[in-house]
Order: C-alpha cells, then structure tokens, then sequence
C-alpha cells in the first residue's frame, strides 16, 4: 500500500508523515505541500526539511488564486492583523464562530486536490494532522470528525472506493500527537508552527501558544526554542 501525507511543515503533519513512514516504509510514502497564499513561506521550508529527514519525496501545489478574495488575517492579501493570543479568548470575540485564521474550507479544498494527486500516485489513503483541540469550540470547523467522516465518504465513494483518508489524531489533542512524534524521535526542530514568518517563532499567536504547552504538558521543552537549535 502507497500511503500520500499532507505535509505542511508543522508539529501535526510531520508526525503523520513519520506514521506513515514507520508503517509503510519511505519507499511507499510521498508528500503533498500547498501553497494558499499564506503570509510567510517558513511552513514550505519546513515541509522541505521533513521530507528530506525521512527521505520521502515532496509534490507541491499552488492554490493561492483560490483563496484570493478571502480576508483571512492568515493571507498575505488579508487587511487583518493575527491575534495574539490564545484560541479560547479568540472564540470568546467570534461568538463560537470559526477564528480568524480559520482559511475558508482550506482542508476540503487540501483533501480534495489530494485526492485527485493521490490516486495518480497510486495511493491508497491520505494522511492529515486534524487534531481535537483545532475542531474545538468550531475554531477550524474542517478539523472536526463530522467533517473528516464526510470527505472521508466523498473520496471513498468518487474514487470508486479505491482512496480513503485518515486523520491519526482526531481524537487526540496537541498534546497527544507530541507524546506520539517524541515516542517516534520526530526531529521536531525541523518544523515550524507560527503564523509569522520571522526567524524566531513570536511565541503569542494561538498556535504558537498550543504548541509550547504540548511540550510542557509531556515534560519536556520545545527543540525549536532550545538555544542550540536557534
């Protein structure tokens, strides 16, 4: 079996990538990587890095255009500044409504084009990072089960039941998929999570925020922040 991973450089999708690996082999592992018109292209990189660590060879694909007329403070054409600070105060201002940077249908749209890529690859399933903590209080409603269930249905039945998708951590929180990626040594200094595209990580915006306490919560410290890492 050909497994293709969603590889978006970051904590959740690299930890798919090395399941995958681990249960599949390099050999039968490819990655997908998207440009959206994100504001910074450090998750690309990132996503270079990764694939390159475990010796699986990255596709990309540009959907930009897409997103074009979209206001996500995540887009470089948004006239909104990302929050700083966490989810939970940014769901308080939106009513339970999607945040920010909540990118419109971005991982239909990702699973989507995956499967059209994926079945000319020949895979058999596509691995993405949806995690819990993202689908809660409908922050990234396209990170919930209900949603997962329903692409998995499409995609199954559109590509005569010869594709389905996988989404290891869906009940898992960001926590969880650290405590998997540690327990398989995933060179976690290689990924990148904040939303801005300096050299350092701004350590205030929501993801940045989830990402440090995941580490803490496994005792340990983010490689990203340790000094011989910077």
């Amino acid at each position: 079996m050909k497994a293709l991973v969603l590889c978006s450089g970051g904590i959740d999708s690299s930890t798919c990538l090395a399941l995958a690996v681990d249960k599949y082999g390099k050999d039968n592992v490819v990655a997908l990587s998207m440009s959206y018109g994100q504001k910074h292209k450090k998750e690309i990189e990132s996503a270079e890095k990764i694939c390159k660590y475990y010796g699986v060879e990255l596709y990309k694909l540009d959907l930009h255009k897409i997103f074009q007329y979209s206001n996500c403070s995540l887009l470089e054409t948004s006239t909104e500044d990302i929050p700083k600070e966490t989810y939970a105060k940014q769901l308080e201002k939106t009513n339970s409504q999607p945040v920010s940077t909540y990118v419109p249908f971005r991982n239909g749209l990702f699973l989507s084009s995956a499967a059209s890529f994926a079945l000319s690859k020949d895979c058999e399933v596509i691995y993405y990072g949806a995690h819990s903590d993202d689908a809660a209080g409908n922050a990234y409603p396209d990170c919930s089960e209900e949603f997962n269930n329903a692409m998995n249905t499409a995609i199954y039945e559109g590509s005569g039941k010869k594709l389905r998708i996988e989404a290891p951590f869906l009940k898992e929180n960001k926590a969880g998929v650290v405590k998997k990626g540690l327990e398989l040594k995933v060179p976690y200094e290689l990924t990148w999570s904040c939303y801005e595209g300096k050299d350092e990580p701004c350590l205030k915006c929501g993801t940045c925020i989830d990402r440090m306490k995941a580490f803490e919560i496994n005792g340990t410290v983010d490689p990203i922040l340790k000094k011989d890492n910077k």
